[in-house]
């Protein structure tokens, strides 16, 4: 067992998902996922793996036909896949945001209907806060939901859905009219349910095509256009009730996705180094391998001692979150640490390698297109800062 990224207090169970996970991401997503990410492929036998893994259901309560596993389980599960390849996370992450938003925040007729086929991997979720013209800025959200008789009308236009296309149900932000005196007040999530796929997937309800990225491929991103989309009030997160609840619940939701984030960063710089500390080993220079020259062991110790630090922070949050307390800012630390350092150890890692790494036969090349994407999702660095730094005057107020 390598000696980085390693969690001390795993139970018995955690250990040997981890162990099955991890032996998963060495023969079925490593040797494939070059191809795969080249030809920006949905990998759909991955996919079948995962579904007989049970782990489209990880954190699925047992009495809905799921495995009832912490947070805890799932951030290290996404650590294990996204060393094998970053985008098999993101087939996951959104789904288990919303398997969790139903499960914390739903109705009981929501939960009884959706995740025991969420469970299974039947009903696939995805999660959708962004538009065109506003990211971070959530309060900015121009899409609406009126209410007429028993229903209400949806319409505007998403951004950057992770599963937009292959998802049954997908978790939307946007604005009703409760007259709250904040903006936050005034938002509410609803469920739409749809057919897998692309184009008029439900009636006004349009995924137009597959966003083109510059890494993160392999699994789409789409936007969703919302045009006359008339649901029932049920269809409100938690029931009508909720209306005016939208905005608390989904930034529920984010912690859980921040603590996401933090893992794929962990994962990746994890791979990163398995290639750095190996190619060092193998290339000689100037009569002896590239790692026993000061300059290089100097990175790789620099290097462990960031996924160290990272993967801590990430471990602590997702145990704070399974405690019940609260972990904005601990969720942004670790988001914010993760991703930075991420992306410098998959610098390094790439140095190291020096041409080769510019080549797309080398792995390393296709990390360096994934890190920077962790600088960005679930919230920039900036505001991760913003987050912290708020929270801490809050708690050291004068």
């Amino acid at each position: 067992m390598a000696r980085l990224a390693q969690t001390p207090g795993l139970t018995d169970v955690q250990r040997s998902i981890l162990e099955t996970v991890r032996e998963f991401a060495d023969k079925e997503i490593i040797p494939h996922a070059q191809r795969l990410e080249h030809a920006d492929e949905y990998p759909t036998d991955i996919l079948d793996g995962m579904r007989e893994m049970g782990l489209f259901g990880l954190t699925i309560d047992e009495e809905y036909g799921g495995l009832g596993e912490s947070l805890l389980t799932y951030a290290l599960v996404v650590e294990e896949l996204s060393r094998g390849w970053m985008s098999i996370s993101g087939i996951v992450n959104t789904h288990f945001i919303v398997a969790y938003l139903i499960s914390q925040h739903g109705s009981a007729e929501q939960k009884a209907r959706l995740l025991p086929r969420m469970a299974t991997g039947e009903v696939r979720g995805a999660f959708s806060m962004s538009e065109p013209e506003c990211g971070s800025d959530v309060s900015a959200i121009k899409s609406k939901a009126v209410r007429e008789g028993d229903n209400y009308v949806l319409n505007g236009q998403k951004m950057w859905l992770t599963n937009g296309a292959y998802s049954s149900v997908v978790a939307t932000l946007v604005k009703t009219d409760t007259g709250a005196d904040s903006v936050y007040g005034n938002m509410s999530t609803f469920l739409l349910e749809k057919e897998p796929g692309f184009g008029e997937t439900a009636p006004g309800l349009t995924i137009p095509g597959k966003i083109d990225k510059m890494g993160y491929k392999g699994v789409e991103t789409t936007e969703m256009v919302l045009d006359g989309v008339i649901v029932p009030a049920s269809a409100v997160l938690g029931g009508e009730e909720k209306v005016g609840r939208g905005f608390y619940q989904m930034m529920d939701g984010i912690e859980v996705g921040r603590v996401n984030v933090a893992a794929r960063a962990c994962g990746i710089s994890v791979r990163a180094f398995e290639l750095a500390v190996a190619y060092a080993q193998q290339r000689r220079t100037f009569g002896q391998p590239l790692a026993r020259h000061q300059a290089i062991a100097f990175k790789l110790a620099e290097m462990g001692t960031k996924i160290e630090a990272a993967h801590s922070l990430m471990v602590n949050v997702a145990r704070l979150k399974d405690a019940g307390q609260r972990n904005d800012v601990e969720a942004g630390m670790a988001k914010l640490l993760a991703s930075e350092y991420c992306a410098e150890v998959v610098q390094e890692a790439f140095r190291i390698h020096g041409g080769y790494g510019y080549s797309k036969e080398y792995e390393i090349e296709r990390l360096m297109r994934e890190a920077p994407f962790l600088l960005i999702g679930e919230g920039t660095s900036e505001i991760q800062k913003t987050i912290i730094s708020r929270g801490l005057l809050k708690e050291y107020k004068l």
